[in-house]
């Protein structure tokens, strides 16, 4: 194909189906996912609020907690805006330059995700195994270091796969089967041989998932021989309660995402819209539920959370009782109470049958 039929070829727009076979269902499906996506926002900001506002909470610990609240806010808003327009509106158009845009930041946000986790792992295995370092080395500046370096390797890696993607030429039939433009699902719409794009994804992904997972069970096995080793039971319970909530999210993460990659590369003899379920919910199901793991596991964002709601009520209380005292105040003013009159002026000019007559009861209608 010349390189001005490809360029024409790559200017029309691509159509998702949403969840192939049930587009029928699609309205009911979409209850779920808003409420997910809602969930999401309020949980993943109302942790960003928690550790800016409250001074107890900036220590690298909960720097970490809001990276990756940052991560999974623009992981799901990458994905659930558009999936909802699908839903409910039937936009199933997506521009080419806006697929390619979706895909980069889907993968860069897992691969930033990933590194963030490694750091987390990190940060418990000082704080456990070297406590009396830990002020030491893992300070502010070294913490935002890591994360800016997450993001740097995560958009990295990326780039390039979004090079050779957009460089190969896509057929006419531009219908996606999935609900996003999914890496796998695009790439089988392309007309030349995409083997190149194909091993460089694989080789990154073996390198980025299979590293950080190494080495994130480098950290928890040595935390757990050093928590073992404590004296009190005490001290060993608060230790693994700390680390339970990373535990969880790690497993959250790096089980559903190999689950919802090999599902995309070997059907299994499973329905596709077995296969778009599972890659909708990974991309949902984790942002929203990272917040409620923080919040149910961490003693410390759950205390900052609650101070943040206890400044919100007193704001609130605060605006209604001065509402209601400017409301009194107003009542009461002399410009808008004639019985009041204003001193100085009025009973300077009156004498004293005008004061009398003034403070007088009000003679009955029927005897005027």
């Amino acid at each position: 194909m010349s390189s001005s039929n490809q360029t024409n070829a790559n200017s029309l727009p691509f159509l998702v189906t949403g969840i192939p076979g049930l587009e029928d269902l699609h309205i009911w499906f979409s209850i779920p996912f808003c409420f997910m996506y809602i969930m999401t926002l309020l949980g993943n900001i109302t942790i960003l609020l928690a550790v800016r506002l409250d001074k107890s909470l900036h220590e690298p610990m909960y720097y970490f907690i809001s990276m990756l609240a940052v991560i999974d806010l623009i992981f799901s808003t990458a994905v659930v805006p558009k999936l909802l327009g699908v839903f409910w509106l039937g936009s199933r158009e997506i521009v080419f330059e806006a697929c390619f845009i979706q895909m980069f930041f889907i993968h860069t946000s897992t691969a930033v995700e990933s590194g963030v986790l490694l750091a987390m792992s990190f940060d418990r295995y000082i704080a456990i195994c070297n406590p009396l370092r830990y002020s030491t080395i893992l300070t502010s500046s070294r913490t935002t270091q890591i994360g800016l370096l997450s993001l740097a390797r995560g958009a990295a890696v990326m780039t390039p796969l979004m090079c050779l993607l957009t460089s190969l030429s896509y057929c006419k039939s531009r219908v996606i089967p999935h609900s996003y433009c999914e890496h796998m699902a695009v790439v089988k719409l392309a007309c030349a041989d995409p083997s190149v794009s194909d091993l460089y994804s694989i080789i990154v992904a073996t390198l980025l998932v299979g590293t950080d997972s190494v080495f994130i069970t480098l950290s928890y096995g040595m935390i757990l021989r050093s928590v073992l080793r404590l004296p009190s039971q005490e001290a060993r319970l608060k230790a693994l309660s700390t680390c339970g909530s990373h535990i969880c999210i790690i497993l959250l993460f790096y089980i559903g995402g190999l689950l919802s990659m090999y599902l995309q590369m070997f059907s299994f003899g499973l329905a596709p819209h077995v296969q778009v379920l599972v890659a909708d919910f990974y991309l949902t199901v984790p942002p929203m539920l990272n917040p409620f793991i923080y919040g149910l596991k961490v003693k410390q964002i759950r205390r900052g959370i609650f101070r943040l709601l206890e400044k919100l009520a007193g704001l609130m209380f605060s605006h209604a009782y001065k509402g209601r005292r400017d409301a009194q105040r107003a009542r009461h003013s002399p410009e808008n109470n004639l019985s009041y009159p204003r001193p100085g002026v009025m009973l300077g000019a009156m004498n004293a049958c005008d004061v009398r007559a003034m403070n007088a009861p009000e003679m009955p209608i029927f005897l005027q």
